[in-house]
């Protein structure tokens, strides 16, 4: 750490050289101050191990819930994403303070992870709109497959003639950090006000993005050990991957949707729910799927029962569809895993943080062409541009990174430093495109641009512009597109 902070400083004197005089500017000085603090915390948590005593953990839990409700009510009212916040927190905590070790971060990210990617895919499918899901599919394969195939190629490239790695680790870095992170999309659209379908055709691309990812990484891991790659075991993986999320989402939701109506309102009912979701994510992992497409689908039977119990023609209660103790649940996770990647930062050799930067910026314009030669001029502008700026990277990328570690692969630590450089400076283009898409007005009279609270739900002329609002949505917006003229 000290090299990274000594490497800023003296960056930053070479740059003011010129303006400032920095005779007598010290940077031991400031050195000595970072290690005095690092020896504060390590004397606070009494730290024999690699993670801190049991009141330092919960004073570090605490803050991550204050900067992740500070973050998301700052999202709603500025459009900035909080994601790059706690991810910097996360360093800080980890690498940084040093109050929690990287190699306990390793061991737990398994079991993390896991728990992370169902709630998070489950929570995107109760969010979608199956009839905009279908409706936006072929958009969605499009926008996943393309734009994937894209990455994977100029990573690869990227890593093997900038680098001067072997074909195969090239093209499992490309595969590793290929496709955008639903646990990051899911969040960020709910917040911004684009067309219901663009929404769906962003989450469910991101899903798909995070299964190959998942999928093709595997493979790769087996091929760079066994040295040969092998195109039939990759269609096979993929195919029965597809089916088992399938067939275990619907054949499980769909048959839960009838017994939950037997529920009713039973007090445990969420709590059953959500241990369907742990069985399903043991049985798909039993049967060569991840675990993520099985537990959005299962969230979009769940999501649209009212839809649903319509064309199978059975009587269910009333969905509640902002159940507090999901909503709670899912605000945790998804605040705690962002910490999480940034605890698994490493600093080392600084071409990394470069690559790490450049990729990024690289994988950016590639995301414009796909998005160019993909949605039509029936998306509006501000639908075309924060499809655009989507290019987060996260959870799949963040897990999948410390493999190859524990495999033993050729430049195994070379991968979670670069992949965190991806992730961070992935989610800060993000950010930036986000903050410019704001500027863009929605398609004919519809307000907004990111969806805010309303400072007076009580106020009549607040209510009439919602409705006003409401009502140019639908006569003037055909599926959430652009109407021809």
């Amino acid at each position: 750490m000290n090299f990274v902070i000594l490497s800023i400083l003296n960056l930053i004197r070479g740059q003011t050289g010129d303006v400032i005089e920095l005779v007598n500017f010290d940077t031991n000085m400031i050195l000595d101050k970072v290690t005095e603090l690092q020896n504060s915390i390590g004397t606070l948590s009494i730290q024999d191990g690699p993670i801190a005593s049991a009141h330092v953990i919960l004073l570090a839990a605490g803050v991550v819930i204050f900067l992740g409700v500070a973050g998301e009510a700052f999202f709603k009212k500025t459009g900035i994403p909080d994601v790059a916040f706690l991810m910097i927190l996360g360093v800080i905590i980890g690498p940084v303070l040093g109050i929690i070790q990287p190699e306990a971060v390793i061991q737990v990210v398994p079991y993390f992870a896991a728990l992370a990617l169902i709630i998070i895919m489950f929570d995107g499918g109760l969010n979608l709109d199956i009839k905009h899901v279908i409706k936006t599919a072929h958009f969605s394969f499009t926008l996943a497959v393309l734009g994937f195939i894209l990455s994977v190629v100029m990573i690869s490239l990227a890593g093997h003639f900038a680098l001067g790695w072997a074909w195969l680790e090239s093209i499992l870095l490309g595969s590793i950090v290929g496709g955008s992170s639903s646990a990051i999309v899911f969040g960020l659209v709910r917040n911004i006000k684009i067309s219901e379908e663009t929404k769906s055709m962003l989450s469910f691309e991101s899903a798909l993005t995070d299964i190959l990812a998942t999928i093709i990484a595997f493979i790769l891991f087996e091929a760079v050990l066994a040295g040969h790659f092998d195109i039939e075991t990759l269609q096979e993986t993929i195919g029965r991957a597809i089916v088992v999320g399938l067939v275990l989402g619907f054949g499980v939701g769909i048959p839960w949707m009838y017994v939950s109506t037997k529920l009713g309102n039973a007090q445990h009912a969420y709590m059953l729910t959500l241990g369907i979701l742990f069985v399903l994510f043991f049985l798909a992992n039993s049967f060569g799927e991840s675990g993520a497409l099985t537990a959005l689908v299962f969230g979009l039977m769940i999501g649209n029962k009212n839809h649903l119990s319509r064309i199978l023609k059975f009587k269910i209660p009333k969905i509640e569809a902002d159940d507090p103790t999901h909503n709670q649940l899912t605000f945790l996770v998804r605040s705690f895993f962002f910490v999480f990647v940034g605890l698994m930062a490493s600093f080392g050799q600084i071409e990394y943080l470069v690559f790490g930067i450049l990729i990024t910026v690289i994988v950016y314009f590639g995301r414009v062409f796909v998005g160019k030669i993909t949605l039509t001029k029936r998306f509006s502008l501000l639908d075309r541009a924060v499809t655009n700026s989507m290019i987060p990277r996260g959870l799949a990328a963040a897990v999948l990174a410390t493999y190859p570690i524990t495999l033993g692969l050729p430049n195994a630590e070379a991968y979670p430093q670069i992949i965190f450089f991806i992730i961070l400076s992935s989610v800060i283009i993000t950010t930036i495109g986000l903050g410019k898409s704001k500027k863009i007005p929605p398609p004919e009279s519809i307000e907004g641009g990111f969806v805010k609270p309303p400072e007076n739900p009580k106020d009549d002329a607040g209510i009439a512009v919602k409705e006003s609002i409401e009502s140019s949505k639908d006569d003037d917006i055909e599926g959430g597109f652009v109407k021809k003229k």
